[in-house]
């Protein structure tokens, strides 16, 4: 179907295509108020070490609890008296009968001072069974059952508390913070949007139309994800970006169809021929800017990590939603509206007017290219430089959200240094069939294990057979004396498999226990433990923090390489121009080292940081950033690439020199861009303000590229290259193809029995 056949259906068909929509919203939206209980919130990297590693934790030594929380108790009574006893025996009982609990280990189990703070806190290990459960439905269920406890233990302990943490409630946290400063920045960006809508029509329901595509675009991209989760467990991560995207290009291509629309009424045209004039000129520029993004997105599919997965099938879902919207149910409501659309008309100056503003800016740069070039270049330039510093490391110092009940639960054991709970390297020992680790061999490897990590200035203290019984070497009676569970927490019955258990010090922190992690995976097989035929698996959470980033890191290049190859290739056939196509690659990539840039100066180094929320430098900025703000900001940068050069094409097309064709693409496209561009990066830093690190600092991120993309690059570095490119530029193809993709077109405009005819000329 072309897209004049298409724009034709549209119109036509208009009643079947709203109630198609209507059809679609009542299926799908009612999924999306279920988000929050569907989408998982733990991280995976599928066939990392570290996840084969739980696995065998969780088959050859259920008894060391291979998922486990810690319930941090304060303001209570020291375990070393009898009623801290009596708190951790009233909390004891009632969590072991819950189904889902597969053991405790407190004060109770092992008189050790490490159960104990300076104040009296004390904590208490339990064990979680998972198996045929998702483990952030089981953080409610826990807290429920403290919860309940505490009115009775508040007449003898008025301000005692119970705060759950670790792995599971920090994810089950983290996650939640996430959608709900998701939901906060819908709400603070909506009526934000609106008004700059409102500057840019000049009236109400022009303006209102955008937002509720916006909004109607993430309620039907995050039904869709959530009917989605019966298939493929998606992540809540997720919903932020349906939220950005889909706010951003949904109101970003309405503005696109909207004014379009209102031009082609100020032409003297009929409700159905203006819609369909949209539906054709428009659609066919947001097709283009869909593809971009698409293909940026469909990159990160090739990255097995869940979160990443999730956020490219969110990403993806979004797209397709406001593409479909923009070029389909638009058009159709449109064509009923007619001139109602200027309903509520405040002022009489319509988007895409003539703007004498832009067309001197234009003749400057056509003047004067080759300073333009370096003046508007050299500053981001420099900005850019900084983005071979960028950390991809996770953030050092407390930048978890200060209201999480799982951060002030682990901010209570580190005051107790013991935060290495929270954080444990789990070593499994492989031993040989002739050493087991009942044998002289196989004890004096784990031994020397054990004490190699004990020397080590990063942990604080090793669990292992060796050093819990204290033994030289392996004392049959004095483990047959040992607690069955506590003996399978560390070995196996038949001998082949034994496990380590490293928490690493305070002052080694995430980072510290990440380069454990790494140093012991590099070691020479067999060289930990000395015993040929040995080796070992590091998993634990620093581990899977290491193969996150191993995972996002390590395929950084494979998806930048992707994306920019197929964006180039259709980049090639949408506008035939080999020149064209480059320039918007490089601009793009340009683009993006800004934002790394900015982020390694705010984020990573701290200047203006406090602006922002957080009261230090970060040092790092999550593995995952580099990959997510690539990709979604070249994406964006295309809407502007294309709005602009296929104007300019157009202009040429009509026969106007390349100086007259540039001025006339930047006065009929500036004011375009730059209320689009308003429109994103209002929608981008409202995420800024949450309390969720990694939001913010892809906020910012895309904040900065947007504003850059739109006020330097498209509006003076982009023209003043294709000023320099001359007729070049247009090689090998021939511009007006892309005539149809172009936004704010004014061609001399005929009608013939309700379609429109738009002469065609060919390129000189």
């Amino acid at each position: 179907m072309t897209e004049r056949s298409f724009s034709t259906f549209v119109v036509e068909r208009r009643w079947w295509i709203i109630a198609g929509w209507i059809v679609l919203a009542a299926l799908v939206m009612p999924s999306a108020s279920r988000v929050d209980e569907r989408l998982d919130v733990s991280a995976s990297v599928a066939g990392s070490e570290s996840a084969r590693v739980q696995a065998l934790i969780a088959s050859r030594f259920p008894a060391a609890f291979p998922s486990y929380a810690v319930v941090v108790i304060t303001d209570g009574a020291a375990p070393t008296t009898a009623s801290g006893r009596g708190i951790l025996v009233s909390l004891r009982d009632p969590l072991s009968k819950l189904p889902f609990v597969s053991g405790t280990l407190s004060y109770l189990d092992a008189p050790d001072s490490a159960f104990v703070g300076s104040r009296g806190e004390t904590y208490m290990v339990v064990g979680l069974n998972t198996q045929g459960r998702r483990p952030d439905d089981l953080v409610p269920l826990l807290r429920a059952a403290t919860g309940s406890l505490e009115p009775g233990l508040r007449a003898r302990f008025p301000n005692i508390s119970f705060r759950w943490t670790g792995e599971i409630p920090l994810n089950y946290d983290l996650r939640k913070a996430s959608a709900s400063d998701a939901r906060q920045a819908e709400r603070r960006v909506l009526p934000l949007t609106a008004i700059l809508l409102l500057i840019a029509f000049g009236a109400v329901a022009a303006a209102l139309l955008p937002v509720v595509a916006g909004a109607a675009s993430i309620s039907l991209a995050l039904g869709g994800a959530v009917i989605l989760t019966a298939f493929w467990p998606l992540s809540l991560l997720l919903q932020n970006v349906v939220a950005m995207l889909g706010l951003g290009l949904g109101i970003d291509y309405a503005l696109l169809v909207v004014g379009r629309f209102r031009e082609a009424l100020l032409k003297g045209m009929s409700s159905r021929a203006a819609a369909e004039e949209s539906a054709r000129r428009a659609g066919h520029t947001i097709l283009i800017s869909g593809a971009a993004v698409a293909i940026a997105f469909a990159s990160l599919l090739i990255v097995p990590v869940n979160e990443i997965r999730s956020i490219a099938v969110g990403g993806l879902l979004v797209i397709v939603v406001t593409v479909l919207l923009a070029t389909s149910l638009l058009p159709a409501i449109l064509s009923l509206l007619g001139t109602r659309i200027n309903t509520g008309k405040i002022r009489r100056l319509s988007l895409g007017a003539d703007s004498d503003r832009w067309r001197r800016w234009g003749r400057f740069v056509c003047a004067h290219p080759v300073a333009v070039l370096l003046l508007a270049s050299a500053p981001l330039a420099a900005v850019a430089l900084q983005a071979g510093r960028l950390s991809t490391d996770l953030p050092r110092g407390d930048w978890l959200p200060r209201d999480m009940e799982s951060s002030r639960g682990l901010q209570t054991l580190s005051g107790m240094k013991t935060s290495g709970i929270v954080n444990a390297v789990r070593v499994v020992i492989h031993l040989p069939r002739e050493s087991t680790w009942d044998s002289p061999a196989g004890w004096a490897a784990l031994r020397r294990a054990s004490e190699a990590l004990s020397r080590d200035g990063r942990v604080s203290r090793v669990r292992s057979l060796t050093t819990v019984t204290g033994s030289i070497s392996p004392n049959l009676q004095l483990l047959s004396a040992m607690p069955t569970d506590a003996l399978r927490s560390m070995a196996t019955a038949d001998g082949r498999l034994a496990l380590i258990e490293v928490l690493p010090s305070e002052s080694a922190g995430v980072r510290g226990a990440g380069e454990l992690v790494r140093e012991l995976r590099a070691m020479p097989t067999g060289s930990l433990l000395g015993l040929p035929g040995s080796s070992i698996e590091v998993g634990g959470l620093p581990a899977l923090n290491v193969d996150y980033e191993a995972s996002t890191i390590g395929r950084f290049k494979s998806v930048v390489l992707t994306v920019v190859a197929v964006t180039l290739v259709s980049l090639l056939i949408g506008f035939r121009s080999a020149l064209v196509a480059i320039k918007a690659v490089a601009l793009n990539l340009f683009s993006v080292a800004v934002a790394f840039g900015a982020v390694v100066l705010v984020f990573q180094d701290g200047h203006g940081i406090r602006a922002l929320g957080l009261d230090s430098a970060l040092g790092g900025t999550f593995p995952a950033i580099p990959l997510i703000v690539f990709c979604v900001v070249f994406g964006l940068s295309m809407d502007y690439e294309v709005f602009l050069v296929a104007r300019i094409a157009e202009a040429r097309d009509l026969g106007l020199s390349d100086d007259e064709a540039i001025v006339e693409g930047l006065a009929r496209t500036g004011g375009l861009i730059t209320s689009a561009a308003a429109i994103m990066i209002a929608v981008f830093a409202a995420f800024m303000l949450g309390d969720f690190v990694l939001i913010k600092i892809l906020g910012f991120a895309l904040s900065v590229a947007v504003l850059v993309d739109a006020t330097v690059m498209r509006i003076a570095i982009g023209p003043a290259l294709l000023k320099l490119g001359g007729r070049w530029n247009w090689w090998p193809g021939k511009a007006y193809h892309v005539v149809h993709s172009v936004p704010n077109i004014q061609l001399p405009v005929t009608e013939s029995h309700g379609r429109l005819n738009v002469p065609s000329q060919s390129v000189s």
